[in-house]
């Protein structure tokens, strides 16, 4: 028995357990990705590839609607890293609570990381665990990369309205991860509606191409969540 399973906290039980909601979620998320990469003349391999090494719903959504747009691959890259950026800091969070010292595993959890896993593990009471981790970031990436092939594989057959509510599954996920997170401060409503409109107005001026005029929108977005973050901090401390 490794010495993380032995150490008190969650173990990979747990994480198999807390995992199963996840995994249910992004099966039918993961067909649509499988759906949509078809359709854009992806090929079997290269779609399974797509899932089995970068792991990021979002970021594989949107690198394959820059693919077929014909945006060129330095900017998809870019605009995934900026998109998964925040995966660094959650890395980071989830590491600070880890116990034992044996963190020869840390990449492979710093791969599993998504929003999901990281709400499920950061919102566990008592310490995190090599194991408990591994698990859950198994079982929500077996979810995945099944559903893609899943979808690739069979959901050409689905019925077309089908096929279409699979489509929006991540948008309805992510209003679903957007709008708790509104309701807590009004300045994350107007930063997500800022982002949006910086890349429409940037898209409007056609000064640059479409993915160059999406990192252009993360990063001044990002800049300017910076400086209301500052802002909150400093009200609260003078309260």
């Amino acid at each position: 028995m490794s010495k993380e399973s032995s150490a008190p906290g969650l173990h990979a039980g747990d994480g198999f357990r807390t995992g199963f909601p996840i995994l249910v979620g992004y099966f039918p998320i993961a067909i649509a990705f499988g759906l949509l990469a078809k359709s854009a003349t992806l090929t079997f391999g290269g779609s399974l590839s797509f899932s089995v090494f970068v792991f990021a719903g979002a970021s594989q959504f949107m690198a394959l609607n820059l693919l077929k747009t014909g945006v060129a691959i330095g900017e998809i890259i870019i605009a995934t890293l900026l998109l998964n950026f925040r995966h660094l800091l959650m890395s980071a969070s989830l590491a600070a609570r880890l116990e034992g010292r044996n963190r020869r595993f840390l990449p492979l959890v710093a791969f599993g990381v998504t929003d999901e896993t990281f709400a499920v593990a950061a919102t566990q009471e008592g310490g995190l665990t090599i194991p408990y981790l591994l698990a859950l970031e198994v079982t929500a990436y077996s979810g995945w990369v099944s559903g893609t092939a899943v979808g690739y594989l069979i959901g050409g057959i689905l019925p077309p309205l089908v096929q279409a509510s699979l489509g929006i599954g991540l948008y309805a996920m992510f209003v679903a991860l957007l709008i708790p997170q509104c309701k807590k401060a009004r300045s994350i409503a107007a930063l997500a509606l800022g982002a949006g409109l910086i890349n429409a107005l940037l898209g409007m001026a056609n000064l640059l191409s479409g993915g160059w005029n999406l990192v252009a929108a993360m990063l001044i977005a990002a800049c300017l969540g910076a400086a209301f973050r500052k802002e909150d901090e400093m009200e609260e401390e003078r309260a």
